[in-house]
């Protein structure tokens, strides 16, 4: 069968590697001999391992869906290797490889990918880049098909799926439909009651949810065995992030866990203009995709939704508790979980939330739009920045401001470019007191202005810590979680037996630290938290050599 698209990678997902290179790769492999049409992994594979080809080829296949035939995505010769990202992060093989003829190849195991990830920094920067251009080239072919999510444009669970999907950077592919009109998939005997549905493999998953697609893909939490992990960091905002990559990179194991995807808040954000090193801003979507792609380099265990529900000392451990009842045992945790999006108290909030309330502005969002009018509530900068994202984009912007000072929490130079922005109109000294439509939201009404026509509502109103699942740590009337000398004095009586006081980011109970948003007197800014999250890991090694 010829390729159903152009086999040649370029030269970064292909690289041309010198002889002293390629032995040194070699040297992290088991040399394997197979015969034409043998299989070196298959999709659905849990465990696969990097093929190095050192004679003859192999084939990387798209096997034949229920609706579609098998796609030859590329070959391989001597001298190259086969495989993907999915190899770094856990995700089980979504393609196959097999050979074309007798060939030899030489297997690296994810342990011995690992290790050359972290004792050959030229191999690593070649093999992470060939890897992360594979999956980039993947999402735009055949491949994308492995993964698919049917569900209907107004759904929250649809818009979830996609989310999770986007988060982890899984290659994949979303179709909408009407609930009168579902399609091909009506003649499936697909009802709108089992929408969103996830196809793995041409598999259906009726009323798919991302925790049953994590399960599926390989993306969930598994212990080996009684395994005992350095640092757990719970919520794969920018602090954890930064906490989970310095953490393995100085040698920890670490796991990082997430109710949803890694990003947090900042995910969410369409630009970021001020921070360090970005001088025409970045979008908080690339800069997350950067740090996980960094976490990956470095072995950190992500695993999302992945949600923590209890945390216990347990001897001179930590056993942080999932929803779904495993444990992870660590010998220090940070938390990082960050803070929930607060609501406006209104009638039919939840009707339209996924289906017309939306808390980001990236692309994500700005497709349920389109060009349509919306309003952004907020006086901060995530909504100075969502409204210009979204007049940049087409959008007639009705931005809300309670107060009437809009520089007040603002950056400055957010004010003055939403003065001159022709499409943003600012309406201070405002709420929002009303929201109407049949299934999605169509109007807003506005106290100082009145019925406007609305697509789209982008709140951006604060958050409220999301500590309920910590009740025994020592947090201040917000609840946020007080940390280092801020820790109350009644609770200092087991550090005096301990010998020492709270370290910097250590909360009230010994080797569970906290930074970000979700710890007192954190500044709320993605700058800071990258800041506090690698700051708390060298307290991590305090606690841990002590």
């Amino acid at each position: 069968m010829e390729p159903t698209v152009d086999p040649a990678f370029d030269p970064v997902q292909r690289p041309e590697l010198t002889d002293e290179q390629w032995e040194r790769l070699r040297g992290f492999g088991v040399p394997e001999d197979v015969d034409a049409g043998d299989y070196l992994f298959r999709s659905g594979d849990r465990d696969y391992d990097l093929i190095l080809v050192d004679e003859g080829e192999v084939e990387v296949v798209r096997d034949s869906l229920f609706w579609i035939d098998e796609a030859v995505l590329t070959r391989s010769g001597p001298r190259t290797f086969v495989g993907e990202l999915g190899l770094l992060n856990g995700q089980g093989a979504f393609l196959s490889a097999r050979a074309t003829q007798p060939t030899r190849v030489l297997r690296v195991s994810r342990p011995e990918l690992r290790r050359l990830m972290a004792e050959d920094d030229e191999l690593c920067d070649i093999v992470l880049h060939a890897l992360w251009a594979r999956r980039e080239s993947l999402r735009r072919g055949p491949a994308a098909l492995t993964l698919k999510f049917v569900g209907q444009t107004s759904s929250s669970d649809f818009l979830a799926l996609q989310r999770f999907a986007e988060r982890l950077d899984l290659v994949h592919k979303s179709v909408e439909v009407t609930a009168a009109d579902l399609g091909a998939h009506a003649k499936l005997g697909v009802s709108t009651e089992d929408l969103p549905i996830a196809y793995i493999q041409g598999e259906p998953i009726p009323r798919a949810t991302p925790g049953i697609v994590a399960e599926r893909l390989g993306l969930s939490y598994s212990a080996d065995g009684d395994e005992v992990v350095d640092l757990v960091v719970v919520g794969g905002g920018p602090a954890g992030l930064a906490a989970a990559i310095y953490g393995a990179s100085e040698g920890l194991t670490t796991v990082l866990l997430d109710a949803v995807a890694p990003g947090g808040q900042a995910a969410s954000t369409s630009r970021i203009e001020n921070f360090l090193g970005f001088p025409f801003g970045v979008s908080g979507g690339d800069l997350i995709g950067q740090a996980s792609l960094q976490a990956l380099k470095f072995g950190v265990r992500v695993y999302a939704p992945c949600e923590a529900v209890k945390l216990e000392p347990v001897g001179d451990l930590l056993d942080i508790t999932l929803a779904d009842g495993r444990i992870i045992r660590s010998r220090t945790t940070i938390v990082t979980s960050g803070a929930a999006y607060r609501r406006l108290d209104l009638d039919r909030w939840s009707d339209f939330e996924g289906a017309g309330i939306y808390y980001a502005a990236t692309q994500l969002e700005l497709r349920q739009v389109s060009e349509s009018p919306v309003v952004v509530v907020g006086g901060a900068n995530s909504a100075g920045q969502a409204s210009l994202y979204l007049a940049a984009n087409g959008c007639p912007v009705h931005l809300v401001v309670r107060g009437t000072d809009l520089g007040s929490r603002m950056s400055s130079y957010l004010v003055d470019r939403l003065m001159e922005e022709p499409r943003v109109q600012v309406h201070r000294g405002s709420r929002v007191v009303g929201l109407d439509g049949e299934r999605s939201l169509q109007r807003v009404r506005i106290d100082s202005l009145g019925e406007v026509d609305a697509r789209g509502l982008f709140c951006f109103i604060g958050a409220d810590p999301a500590t309920a699942w910590l009740p025994a740590l020592d947090r201040d009337d917000d609840g946020f979680l007080r940390t280092g000398t801020d820790v109350a004095v009644q609770s200092l009586a087991q550090w005096q037996r301990m010998g020492r006081e709270p370290l910097p980011f250590e909360t009230s109970l010994p080797r569970v630290f906290a930074a970000g948003d979700v710890r007192r007197g954190s500044m709320k800014r993605v700058a800071a938290a990258v800041g506090e999250g690698s700051s708390a890991v060298a307290s991590v090694h305090r606690a841990l050599a002590g």
